[in-house]
């Protein structure tokens, strides 16, 4: 009866320290390369301009002229290269869920 009590208790431990645990989307986890120059979840404090509550679109129109060489940048077209269409979709779509 110990054992099953033990048991039980651990289960209800673990499976609460599971539900703690934060679900990091795709999008967020690819976003978060941007965190370091456009600031967390996209709210930038300085000069770099933020991406949190930017349309999607105009994220993707963005990042796609940077790929192709459309807009000049120092750092951006050369990480806008590093995506996939399908990832840069993701990092659109999790900056415009944000709140700035």
């Amino acid at each position: 009866m110990l054992r099953k009590l033990l048991l039980t208790s651990l289960l209800c431990a673990a499976g609460a320290a599971q539900a703690a645990t934060p679900v990091v989307t795709p999008g967020q986890s690819l976003a978060a390369t941007c965190f370091n120059c456009h600031g967390p979840q996209g709210v930038s404090t300085g000069a770099i301009p933020s991406l949190a509550g930017r349309t999607s679109a105009s994220i993707v129109d963005t990042l796609a002229e940077y790929k192709t060489g459309k807009r000049t940048g120092t750092i951006m077209p050369q990480i806008a290269k590093g995506y996939t269409d399908a990832q840069i979709q993701l990092i659109a779509a999790y900056f415009s869920q944000q709140k700035p």
